[in-house]
């Protein structure tokens, strides 16, 4: 056993009996380092990351390698989706000296951590004019013995640059004032990578990337831009037809390796699989396509079934691989799907799913319905999907990620209480809120700080920005759809830490790291919309958010100052900062805020019969009741001005700053 001995992340526990003697990132290791005078071979992963298990089998498993390592070297492992920090860091290098990143992320540092060498996936032996790692390590080796001062310099440069960069990023304060010109660059830019014939952007390998149906689906509806639309409506009735989409279990796996969305990259995360839910659900209220209704009820089902832990927190994610093979837990021969259906239903099944010889993945098919559209519910109803989803479990095993990551969970509380609210499913909600419960227990210290990640029983490492600010809109979709205060009063508490622990007072903008976290080589401030939203985008959302129901002026002027600072960041791209666009949407068009006066049970009915089949992406509702009168005039002191009638409902209008006459009857409201 290695110093990864008494970690908790599955990462690390399965390099735990690697003949490397790998240590935990942290000062022993440093120290180590400095002591002996080495330099830090550094490397960067996740448990469910295919490629990651590829290098630990062909390198970190080798004797020869690990003898390297051990002796000319002090090796580090680090889980990416514990440390996202450290992550950042070393990505930011990679992508700057290499021009791409990915993981495994492998990193040669100084022991000051100063970065003299990046890269990703390296083989162990040189093959195709790629570089093997044991070639690589010893002349690594040989340059830190024989020319260090060369290695040093190179790593303090790359340092400067990293900081440099930063520096730039931080002064980009302020963006174009004609908002409407930066959303329509955007589509613009969209429309151009579009592809017309399978959906999606760009070419093969295909990322579904969520965030931009929701830019598109405001946009269109804001502009009355129908094209605008119909790209994000086609991409998710392709991607739920394809390969990437679970057919049999539900879910979405990472990323699709061809571009017809078919044949996908097998790993399943819980935050792809929450940002699509959310996506369907939209999708949904906008068309009231059965199809999108489906796609998040399967999906959100999947995550309550295979990701759900007892405790209520969702964990992150399944591997690729099963018995070592990747995609072997997800292909079916026409024959296996025979046997579990009988013939004649089998032969229908496989027409249906497009599961024929030779197959469309390594001699078998993973099942499909590129060419047939919308699920046979004979399928589902007869229980034949059930059938071939026990067959399939019975067959082969997928590694569980059974760790718990806030900023995930956050964004699967959204999806949950917006399916409670859209679809009117009690189920989800319930979920949402055990959720809200375990974090509140478990990954929140005495002070009222949260952690990151759980597992086991333990909370680890302080919460990150996008922590916080993911978890800020989670509870403000749980007051949508709830309207119970608490939710409200939570939101500005985490909108208060962000502002106390993050912020960069002086250049605008908020680092990824709190102000009492442990120091890197850099504090870095991101932007940039990954597999996930950036964390400054979903500051400026929860901010206008804030104030938009609150109608307090701090948050107003809060929301100002962000919007400026990601302007300014997003106006050289646009289209890579969908995210952001969403938040500066809320900003720049107008809004409607409606105060809903009366019991909650006579509001109901009205308001949820509303928000079910209108996207309503700019109305912020408020219920007052008399039992929950002063709790919510804490939270939004302008609500106090509202009388609770004695029958009845009061409904208060206001629309971009201008009030309209109170109704009776919702029905009357010009929404």
């Amino acid at each position: 056993m290695n110093h990864l001995i008494h970690e908790k992340s599955p990462y690390l526990l399965q390099h735990v009996k690697n003949p490397v003697d790998w240590y935990p990132w942290g000062p022993e290791a440093f120290r180590k380092a400095a002591r002996e005078e080495k330099p830090v071979f550094l490397s960067i992963g996740y448990s469910t990351c295919h490629w990651c298990h590829v290098m630990a089998h062909e390198s970190f498993e080798d004797p020869g390698v690990a003898e390297l390592l051990n002796r000319d070297f002090v090796s580090v492992k680090v889980d990416r989706e514990e440390r996202p920090d450290i992550d950042a860091v070393y990505m930011a290098v990679c992508q700057a000296v290499t021009g791409s990143g990915g993981w495994p992320l492998t990193a040669v540092l100084t022991p000051e951590q100063e970065p003299f060498f990046v890269g990703t996936y390296f083989p162990k032996d040189s093959r195709y004019g790629q570089p093997g790692l044991l070639a690589l390590l010893k002349e690594i080796s040989g340059l830190w013995k024989e020319q260090r001062g060369k290695a040093l310099s190179a790593g303090r440069q790359l340092k400067e640059a990293l900081t440099a960069q930063e520096t730039l990023s931080a002064s980009r304060r302020s963006g174009p004032e004609d908002m409407a010109c930066l959303f329509s660059r955007a589509v613009e830019m969209f429309r151009h990578s579009y592809d017309s014939s399978y959906g999606g952007f760009g070419r093969a390998p295909k990322f579904p990337t969520p965030h931009n149906f929701f830019f598109l689906l405001r946009y269109a509806d804001m502009q009355h831009d129908r094209k605008a639309g119909e790209m994000a409506v086609c991409t998710l009735r392709a991607l739920a037809c394809g390969g990437i989409s679970d057919q049999i279990g539900g879910g979405f796996s990472r990323y699709s390796t061809d571009e017809k969305w078919l044949i996908p990259h097998f790993e399943k995360m819980l935050y792809d699989n929450a940002l699509l839910s959310i996506a369907y659900l939209e999708a949904y209220q906008v068309t009231g396509e059965i199809l999108f209704r489906e796609t998040a009820v399967h999906t959100l089902d999947y995550v309550l079934r295979e990701l759900t832990g007892p405790e209520g927190g969702f964990f992150c994610g399944q591997d690729a691989d099963s018995d070592g093979v990747e995609g072997r837990y997800y292909s079916f021969t026409p024959e296996e799907i025979c046997s579990v259906l009988g013939a004649d239903a089998g032969r229908r099944f496989c027409l249906d799913y497009d599961i024929a010889k030779p197959g469309n993945f390594e001699g078998k098919s993973v099942p499909n319905r590129v060419g047939t559209g919308s699920v046979p519910r004979r399928w589902r109803e007869d229980g034949s999907l059930l059938k071939l989803y026990e067959y399939r479990k019975s067959r082969a095993a997928l590694h569980l990620d059974d760790k718990v990551i806030l900023s995930w969970n956050a964004w699967m509380i959204f999806a949950l209480a917006k399916a409670a609210c859209v679809l009117g499913e009690g189920t989800y909600l319930d979920a949402a809120r055990r959720a809200h419960d375990f974090i509140a227990a478990e990954m929140t210290d005495e002070n009222g700080r949260l952690f990151r990640r759980w597992r086991d029983g333990e909370a680890a490492h302080m919460g990150n920005l996008d922590d916080y600010a993911f978890y800020g809109l989670a509870l403000l979709e749980l007051y949508r759809t709830t309207y119970e205060p608490h939710f409200l009063t939570e939101a500005l508490v985490r909108a208060g830490q962000i502002v106390s622990f993050f912020e960069d007072g002086e250049n605008g903008g908020f680092y990824l790291t709190a102000v009492d976290a442990e120091a890197l080589i850099v504090r870095v401030k991101e932007t940039y919309d990954g597999a996930l939203p950036s964390g400054n985008a979903a500051v400026a959302l929860l901010f206008g958010r804030l104030a938009k129901y609150t109608g307090d002026i701090r948050w107003l002027e809060c929301s100002d100052r962000q919007n400026r600072y990601l302007a300014g960041a997003v106006k050289d791209y646009p289209c890579g900062h969908s995210f952001g666009l969403v938040a500066l949407m809320e900003g720049a068009y107008p809004s409607e805020e409606l105060v809903c006066v009366g019991r909650k049970e006579e509001v109901f009915p009205s308001l949820l019969k509303y928000l079910q089949s209108h996207p309503a992406f700019f109305l912020y509702p408020v219920v007052k009741e008399e039992k929950n009168e002063k709790e919510l005039a804490e939270a939004a002191p302008f609500t106090e001005s509202y009388p609770v009638p004695e029958n009845g409902v009061m409904y208060y209008l206001c629309r971009d700053g201008v009030c309209a006459q109170p109704e009776t009857d919702f029905d009357r409201l010009d929404l």
